[in-house]
This record gives C-alpha cells, sequence and structure tokens, in this order.
C-alpha cells in the first residue's frame, strides 16, 4: 500500500535529486544493520519523506557517509542518517510485521504467516519502544480489518483507518508541532488508501478481492470523483504542511508534495488512455 509519497524525479535539481536519494539510501542502509536483509524488504519512499519532514522541522543534521550496496556494487552512495532515519526503520517494520499478521488472521495466507514470524524476533524491541504508534496501528489496522471483511463501500472508513494510523506514525514526539504532524499524516494516509484502491481497482474486480470503489467504478463520474477525492486529501495535507516552520530541504519536500504524489495517478491515466486509443482502433478494424 506504500509507495505513493516519492519524488517527482526530473524537476529536482541534481544537489537536490542527490540528497532526497542519500535519505532514501539511508534509512536502506539503516534497515539492513537493524533487521537485516528482511528489514530492507520493507523499504518505502514514503517512509523517506517523514524523515525529510522531521529532519527538517527539528533541525537535525544528518550524519554525512558514503559506501557501497549489492544495488550499488561499483559506485560508492550518499547515506545520510539520523535518529528519525532509526524512527522510520522501526515504523516500517512494524507495519510491515502487524499487516502480516493480519494477513494471517484474515486469509490464512501462508506467506504471511511465514514472514510474521521471520520478523518477530526482530521487531520486539521497536514495538516496546514506542507503545503509543504501535497500540494506534494495531488497533486501526483491526477496524480496517473489520472493514474490509463487511465489504464497506464508504470509501471514507476504510480510509480513516489508514488515516490515523499514518497520523499516529507522524508523531515523533507530543511537542507544540504534533497537531499539524497528525493532521498532515492523517490525511496523507487517507490519500495512500485511496490511491491505491484506485491503482488496484482491475486486479481486484478480476480477482473478486475486496475495493471500497467497485459500487462506483461504472458510474460515469468515476474518474471526476476519484480525482476530486485525491485533491481533497492532498489539499488538506499541504495546508497542515505550509503551517510548519520548515527551511532546510524545503523545495524537496514542495516537490514531493505537489508534484510526486501525482507521479502514479499520472502514469494510470496515460495506460487508461492508451487501453482506450487501442479499443477504438480494434473497433473499426
Amino acid at each position: 500500500m506504500f509507495g505513493y509519497v516519492t519524488a517527482y524525479e526530473p524537476e529536482l535539481k541534481v544537489k537536490e535529486f542527490h540528497k532526497y536519494k542519500g535519505y532514501y539510501c539511508g534509512l536502506c542502509q539503516q534497515l539492513k544493520r537493524d533487521y537485516g536483509h528482511l528489514g530492507q524488504l520493507t523499504l518505502t519512499y514514503d517512509m523517506t519523506f517523514l524523515i525529510i519532514i522531521l529532519t527538517s522541522l527539528y533541525e537535525k543534521e544528518p550524519d554525512v557517509t558514503r559506501g557501497r550496496c549489492k544495488v550499488h556494487p561499483f559506485k560508492k552512495q550518499l547515506f545520510l542518517n539520523n535518529e528519525f532515519t532509526e524512527y522510520a526503520a522501526d515504523m516500517n517494520l512494524i507495519l510491515a510485521y502487524y499487516h502480516l499478521v493480519d494477513d494471517w488472521e484474515d486469509e490464512h495466507k501462508a506467506s504471511a504467516l511465514i514472514g510474521s514470524k521471520a520478523l518477530k524476533r526482530r521487531v520486539q524491541k521497536a514495538i516496546q519502544k514506542y507503545p503509543r504508534q504501535c497500540r494506534v496501528i494495531r488497533e486501526e489496522l483491526q477496524n480496517l480489518s473489520i472493514y474490509e471483511k463487511n465489504g464497506s463501500t464508504m470509501i471514507d472508513e476504510p480510509a480513516g483507518c489508514f488515516g490515523r494510523l499514518m497520523a499516529e506514525i507522524f508523531i515523533y514526539r507530543e511537542d507544540h508541532w504534533a497537531e499539524k504532524l497528525r493532521c498532515m499524516g492523517f490525511y496523507l494516509g487517507k490519500y495512500i488508501y485511496i490511491m491505491d484502491a484506485y491503482d488496484d481497482l482491475d486486479n481486484d474486480l478480476k480477482e473478486g478481492s475486496y475495493n471500497p470503489l467497485k459500487n462506483i467504478c461504472r458510474e460515469p463520474d468515476y474518474e471526476e470523483r476519484c480525482r476530486n477525492m485525491l485533491c481533497m486529501m492532498l489539499g488538506e495535507a499541504s495546508a497542515a504542511f505550509e503551517q510548519l516552520p520548515l527551511l532546510v530541504d524545503i523545495d524537496i519536500l514542495r516537490n514531493i508534495l505537489y508534484d510526486g504524489v501525482w507521479k502514479r495517478y499520472r502514469k494510470l491515466q496515460k495506460q487508461k488512455e492508451k487501453k482506450t486509443t487501442e479499443d477504438q482502433q480494434d473497433r473499426k478494424e
């Protein structure tokens, strides 16, 4: 469900692009140090955005190192790392673990059982370290599971679960900025859930899987309604974002929040346009 909050790289300056990748690679290395290669499989760009937000807000200069990895064995990469990198790595693994646990409990997927058991020992310290976040993550994933089992077609209900989950993750500490961070995380979480439902709709229809957009996908204004929902969620998240005193890496953050978040949506639109054109040509022939 992750991977939608990412940068639009062609619009980043070279220096900004390298710094953005440095945060991402720093998170990858943190996951490897803390949780091994299994932890690296949970890597997401969404958590990279959170690292940059918290780093800018709390003005915590990252440590700078360079090194090679399996993905880039011949050229040293920039690694940016600070306390928020460690936090994001813990949240990544906690989310992955609880998601696998729910998949096993709900659908009895063998892969989910194997995955959750593989992560269980690694994730216990992180769960104990962040009881507030873990309580909300677990509760909201359970609530989300209930909505999915009941086949809820009110997308605001399951999206709200993921919004509250992300809201809690965005709160590194309860302080003066917690309210704005929670608001931004909430609407970004709802955006991620709606975008994921929109992205997965065709496959879910084929496989008979749950998708809260099933009931409206045949409506003539379906595309307009989905875009309006996405715009509304991102508008609210952006409004909270602009109220935070962010200066460091502000251009990277705005690139992600105002452009990068639409990257997958634009790709899907191009695919749909291509398919429509091909279908029209087939009918003519």
